[in-house]
């Protein structure tokens, strides 16, 4: 249960992870294996038009997609260099 609320908690912080992710992708710091991974499982997923629980069961559908986008932030996070994640102060976000 900690571990839901950590990451609700996250996702409405959401808008905050927007300038790290721009900088992660921008980094010298990050691999560019580790920048194609995460840009093409962002770039799947969005595009993917299947989902583990159809969006037109709205709150349901709407949750798994919010989940998969959280876990990938998350791992972003975990996998970035401590000078990103100290500029953006994210070291209380791990999960």
């Amino acid at each position: 249960m900690r571990r839901f609320l950590k990451r609700l908690q996250f996702l409405i912080k959401f808008h905050k992870s927007i300038p790290f992710i721009k900088d992660f992708f921008r980094s010298a710091e990050v691999k560019s294996s580790n920048k194609w991974l995460f840009a093409m499982l962002l770039i799947g997923y969005i595009t993917f038009p299947f989902d583990i629980i159809p969006d037109f069961l709205i709150w349901f559908g709407i949750f798994d997609d919010i989940t998969v986008a959280a876990i990938l932030l998350q791992w972003m996070v975990k996998i970035a260099p401590d000078s990103l994640k100290a500029k953006h102060q994210l070291f209380d976000q791990e999960i």
